[in-house]
């Protein structure tokens, strides 16, 4: 018992620490913006090379804890994480903090590709809900304090504040791993690894995630139009190798996992971008400050936070297809309010919309992970931990992708002043009937995808 809960602790640390980094240090861009000096384009890269690292390695990482152990990959990771926190506290330069930011994509990847492995492995099946749950919930409360706690961090003591906190959690997680979990005996029947699949896999998310990141420019569609052979090309190649670094016949051959999975990138595509958009709307179209924005943007991840240990736990009894379904069909009621915003839209209805989508994804997360982890050996653990944290970044390039797109065609690369708010308006009433629509059709996946009891009460 004493070594569940320490694998808990553990997970459910970990799990806290990479969201509270990117969105505390979301808030700290514009000082690191004046005391570097940066354009806007290199000061977007602090985000997108963290994410383009970790999006390149999530699954032939999860291919390597596969093979070597969960916990073996989980400890370089976090002491990876950590002591490249610490270096980045002092960087002089943005160069090398974008350098030091593609490090801690590199230990993120490793963190959260074996966090829910070790979870799983360490509770039986009708207790994994509950402990998949907390983990989940960790993820949004780290979401939910990391602007409040970085802009008070930065405000009082500078933005490379937030990098020592992150740096005194790290070394409370390398210690807990290092003296309590004893690592795995290497797989011998899994010691290959496909490096020309990896290579080809990395180079298609580049061409796929960077391409995103410069649409609607030329550029980027051509980038992004390159990814589709590479993916087709990737495919094949992990049917017929002897050892994938991705088992694609996994989606073929498992309709819970396929169907779970496509219904996890739908999600996180259709609901990733709403603070984003939100964001924009409360400060300029409500002409809210930062902080009252944040106010009530902390509604919906605080729901997510509170309710996934439950949703979660419920999951362990009933069929996680019509829990997910029903926090599917949830986001898509609150996406579809969120298409009536306005000019003198009540701040009521944006309460109401941000409850709904919380109370959504805290019905479709955890219940839907459960059936993920649940629906497949414990040899492909790794594996289906690192596709459903690839689901994620996808779909969150996907939906800021959508934004960015429709933003750049109604107003360009002009500033959102008062005389483009009626084109504003008018991004968000598309985008937000894209993610509906997107959402309704999540609802199919969610529902077909099988049952994961063998008996449903």
């Amino acid at each position: 018992m004493k070594t569940k809960s320490i694998v808990l602790i553990i997970a459910t640390v970990g799990s806290f620490l990479t969201p509270f980094m990117i969105s505390s240090l979301n808030i700290a861009l514009p000082d690191i913006q004046t005391e570097y000096a940066a354009d806007a384009v290199l000061l977007s890269w602090i985000v997108t090379s963290f994410l383009l690292a970790n999006a390149i390695l999530l699954v032939p990482i999860g291919k390597v804890a596969d093979i070597y152990g969960h916990i073996k990959v989980y400890r370089l990771g976090i002491i990876i994480f950590t002591l490249v926190s610490f270096i980045s506290v002092f960087a002089p330069t943005i160069q090398l903090l974008l350098f030091l930011r593609v490090l801690q994509g590199i230990g993120c990847a490793m963190i959260f590709t074996t966090g829910i492995p070790i979870l799983t492995s360490a509770f039986p099946p009708e207790q994994r809900g509950r402990v998949l749950g907390y983990n989940v919930s960790a993820v949004y409360i780290g979401l939910s304090i990391g602007p409040f706690l970085g802009g008070i961090l930065t405000q009082a003591f500078g933005w490379r504040s937030i990098f020592l906190i992150v740096t005194g959690l790290g070394l409370l997680v390398s210690f807990l791993v290092i003296r309590f979990l004893k690592p795995e005996n290497a797989d011998l029947n899994l010691k290959k690894i496909d490096i020309t699949g990896s290579i080809i896999y990395a180079l298609t998310l580049v061409a796929i995630v960077y391409g995103s990141s410069l649409l609607p420019e030329v550029l980027g569609i051509v980038l992004m139009l390159c990814g589709i052979p590479g993916f087709i090309l990737f495919v094949k190649r992990q049917l017929t190798v002897t050892n994938p670094v991705f088992e694609i016949r996994l989606f073929r051959k498992n309709r819970v996992f396929a169907f779970s999975n496509a219904a996890a990138l739908i999600n996180y595509a259709a609901t990733s971008a709403v603070t984003f958009l939100l964001s924009l709307y409360l400060q300029y179209i409500k002409s809210l400050t930062p902080q009252q924005a944040g106010t009530i943007l902390i509604i919906q991840p605080i729901i997510m936070a509170v309710l996934s240990p439950y949703t979660g736990r419920l999951s362990d009894r009933m069929e996680p297809a019509k829990l997910s379904s029903l926090g599917m069909f949830l986001s898509a009621v609150g996406l579809f309010i969120l298409t009536f915003l306005g000019q003198e839209t009540s701040n009521v209805l944006i309460y109401c919309a941000l409850v709904v989508l919380g109370f959504g994804f805290a019905l479709f997360s955890a219940p839907n992970t459960n059936a993920i982890m649940s629906s497949v050996e414990k040899h492909n653990y790794g594996l289906a931990s690192a596709t459903v944290a690839t689901m994620r970044v996808l779909g969150q390039m996907m939906s800021m992708a959508i934004a960015t797109v429709i933003i750049s065609l109604l107003i360009g690369k002009n500033q959102i002043t008062p005389e483009y708010y009626a084109l504003f308006l008018k991004c968000i009433h598309i985008s937000f009937i894209i993610f509906a629509i997107l959402c309704a059709v999540g609802v199919f996946f969610s529902y077909s995808r099988g049952k994961m009891h063998s008996t449903s009460e």
